[in-house]
C-alpha cells in the first residue's frame, strides 16, 4: 500500500515541479528546516572568510574560500552530529536545485560567443578523457574481478559526472543497490578530496595558467557540484575567475555526452548478457539525460550577449539600463551566483555520510583510485597537447 502511494504520490509531480523543486508543491514545507541549517552554515562561512582573510590578515580579497569553508564544516557537522531527518529533504534541494541555479546565473559572466568557442575548442579534450577513464577504470575492474555491473557504474561516475551518471545509468543496467551504492560512495570520496586537492595542484602543474587549470578541473573531477566547488574555491584563493568560467563550461559538454554514454553503456551490457542468456536493460531515452540547467546557463549567456551589443550599438543593454547600471546587475547576479554555491556546497558537505565509506572494501577503493588518477593524467597530458587551442 506504502509504494502504491509513493508511485501515485510521483506521478502526481508536474514538470515545473519536478525540474524547480524536486518535491510536490504541497510538500515545499518539508524544505524549509534543511535549508535553515545550510543558509546559516553558507552565510557564517562567507562571514568567516572575510573575517579572516580581510579583517585580520589584511587582504583586499580573502584568499580562503568560503566555499572550501562549507565544504569542511559540512563534513564536520556530518560526521560529528547526527542531522535529523527533518532536514535531508532541505539538503537534497540545496545540492541539487541550487547548485543548478548557480550554476545557471554564472551564465551571466560569458558571452553566448564565449560559451561555444570554449566548448568547441574543449570537446577534444573532454571525449579522450571520457574514453580514457572508460577503458582503463573497465580494464581495472576486471582485472580485480569485481562485477562488470560495479565497474560500468564507477567508469562512468568518473568519466561524465560522478552521481547523476551513476544514478541514469543503474537501471540501464540492472545493477543492484549494493553495487550503486558502493559506487557513489566510491566516487564521493575521490570527488571529494580532488575538490579540497586539485585547485592548489593545479596552480602548480600549470604554473597559473587560469585556462588550463579550468580545463583539467572540469576534465579531472567527477561530479558537478565537486568541480564548480573546486573552480570557485581556485578563484577566489588565486583571484582567477576565469578558471571558474572554463571549468564550469568544460563541465557542461562533459554533462552533455551523458546522452552517449549512457546509452552505449546499457548497449555493451547487454551484448556482455547476452552470452549467458540474460538481457534485461532498460531502453535509455538520451534526450531525457541532457541536464536542463545547461539550457539555463546557455540562456543566461545569451542575455548577457543582447545586453552587450545593446551598449554597443546604442549605449543601453535592452534599451533601458546604461553602461554603469547595467555592469552593476552582472556583478550582483554573479555575486548571488557565488552565494549559492557556496549553499549548495554547504548541502554537499553535510549530506556525506561518512559512515557509508566504512564498509567499501578494498578493491573498490582501488578501482576508483585508478580511475581518479587515470582520468586526471589523462586529462592533464592531453591538455598539455592541445590546451593551448582553447583561449577567452
Amino acid at each position: 500500500m506504502t509504494n502504491q502511494n509513493s508511485t501515485q504520490k510521483s506521478r502526481q509531480l508536474s514538470a515545473w515541479e519536478k525540474n524547480l523543486l524536486g518535491v510536490p508543491l504541497q510538500d515545499t514545507p518539508k524544505l524549509i528546516p534543511g535549508m535553515i541549517v545550510i543558509s546559516i552554515l553558507a552565510w557564517f562561512c562567507i562571514w568567516l572568510s572575510e573575517f579572516i582573510g580581510v579583517t585580520l590578515l589584511g587582504f583586499d580579497k580573502s584568499p580562503i574560500s568560503p566555499v572550501m569553508l562549507a565544504i569542511l564544516f559540512g563534513l564536520i557537522i556530518s560526521a560529528v552530529v547526527p542531522l535529523p531527518a527533518s532536514l535531508k529533504p532541505g539538503l537534497s534541494f540545496a545540492v541539487r536545485k541550487v547548485l543548478r541555479l548557480g550554476i545557471i546565473l554564472l551564465g551571466i559572466r560569458l558571452t553566448i560567443f564565449d560559451v561555444f568557442r570554449l566548448g568547441l575548442s574543449g570537446i577534444p579534450i573532454v571525449v579522450i578523457c571520457i574514453i580514457g577513464a572508460l577503458i582503463i577504470t573497465t580494464q581495472v575492474n576486471k582485472w580485480l574481478r569485481l562485477p562488470q555491473r560495479l565497474g560500468a557504474l564507477i567508469a562512468v561516475g568518473t568519466s561524465i559526472c560522478g552521481v547523476s551518471a551513476i544514478v541514469a545509468t543503474s537501471p540501464a543496467i540492472d545493477a543492484e543497490e549494493e553495487e550503486t551504492a558502493y559506487a557513489v560512495a566510491v566516487i564521493t570520496i575521490f570527488g571529494l578530496l580532488a575538490t579540497l586537492i586539485y585547485p592548489y595542484a593545479a596552480n602548480v602543474i600549470f604554473s597559473g595558467n587560469a585556462s588550463q587549470v579550468g580545463l583539467w578541473l572540469g576534465t579531472s573531477i567527477h561530479d558537478t557540484s565537486q568541480v564548480i566547488g573546486a573552480a570557485k574555491v581556485y578563484a577566489d584563493v588565486f583571484s582567477q575567475p576565469l578558471a571558474l568560467d572554463v571549468a564550469t563550461v568544460t563541465k557542461l559538454v562533459r554533462n552533455v555526452f551523458m546522452a552517449l554514454v549512457i546509452p552505449f553503456m546499457a548497449y555493451y551490457y547487454a551484448r556482455s548478457m547476452k552470452e549467458e542468456g540474460v538481457s534485461k536493460n532498460k531502453v535509455t531515452n538520451p534526450f531525457k539525460l541532457l541536464p536542463l540547467f545547461i539550457l539555463g546557463f546557455l540562456a543566461m549567456a545569451v542575455i548577457r550577449s543582447i545586453g552587450d551589443a545593446g551598449l554597443q550599438t546604442s549605449g543601453e543593454a535592452f534599451g533601458l539600463w546604461d553602461a554603469e547600471t547595467w555592469n552593476g546587475m552582472i556583478k550582483f547576479i554573479t555575486t548571488w551566483a557565488g552565494n549559492f554555491l557556496v549553499v549548495a556546497l554547504a548541502g554537499v558537505g553535510l549530506s556525506t555520510k561518512t559512515s557509508t565509506f566504512r564498509g567499501l572494501g578494498l578493491k573498490p577503493f582501488i578501482v576508483g583510485l585508478s580511475a581518479a588518477l587515470a582520468v586526471g593524467l589523462v586529462s592533464f597530458l592531453t591538455i598539455l597537447v592541445v590546451g593551448g587551442l582553447v583561449t577567452l
